[in-house]
């Protein structure tokens, strides 16, 4: 089954002779349960297809299916219902909130939905990720590899559809950038968990289960399973 869709997807900024290709006809299919890397150089429209994924900006033209659900046909509020419910992030930052603690970072997206945090679930996703020890810790008593941890708690918490990670390793060393892909593999496979991380190192793409290459704002490689 394909959790996530695209269709002639076009990005443009400017005009005329100032036009942008940042997306140019891009063609994606994501299976359930995959993890997906997509790998280009800089301005290669990585990071403007990530955005599109996740619905945090509108296409020129195209479209966006994930989990059935054909994102720019929804209205803005409803889009960020249903990206907030259908749709985990992680981001090169970590964006945790300094003054909430591990455990309160981790449930923040299920308590701002009005939802009932599932603590089972949690408590195996902290444990999965090294986590116990540090859950009444605030983020700046935390090493970047934990934060990032945390981050990767935190949107795996609300059983989205899918998780986009946007260059997650960044601001790590190379140790703990393979530490944690390795930890995002062990989620993705023991949650059954689809995940679409971007990056610019080869190493860290290469450790998903498929590694999808773009430039120009076009995929050249490993945009379906045939490729």
């Amino acid at each position: 089954m394909n959790i996530l869709e695209t269709k002639n997807l076009v990005k443009h900024y400017g005009q005329k002779e100032n036009l942008v290709k940042a997306l140019d006809g891009v063609d994606l299919t994501v299976k359930s349960g995959e993890f997906v890397s997509i790998v280009g150089t800089s301005g290669s429209g990585k990071s403007t297809l990530l955005h599109m994924l996740g619905g945090l900006d509108r296409p020129t033209e195209g479209s966006v299916k994930v989990d059935g659900k054909e994102l720019f046909t929804l209205k803005d509020d409803e889009l960020t219902i249903f990206r907030r419910r259908k749709i985990g992030f992680i981001f090169q930052s970590y964006n945790l909130v300094p003054v909430l603690n591990v455990y309160d970072n981790i449930t923040l997206p299920i308590e701002l939905d009005g939802n009932e945090v599932d603590k089972g679930f949690i408590n195996q996703i902290v444990d999965t990720l090294g986590l116990s020890s540090k859950l009444n810790n605030l983020p700046n008593n935390l090493s970047g590899g934990q934060q990032q941890r945390v981050a990767i708690a935190r949107a795996l918490s609300t059983k989205p559809a899918i998780i986009l990670a946007d260059e997650p390793t960044g601001n790590l060393d190379s140790k703990t950038s393979l530490d944690v892909i390795g930890l995002l593999k062990v989620t993705s496979k023991k949650f059954n968990q689809t995940i679409v991380m971007i990056t610019h190192n080869e190493e860290v793409a290469q450790m998903a289960d498929r590694s999808i290459r773009i430039e120009d704002g076009k995929i050249v490689g490993g945009g379906d399973k045939n490729d």
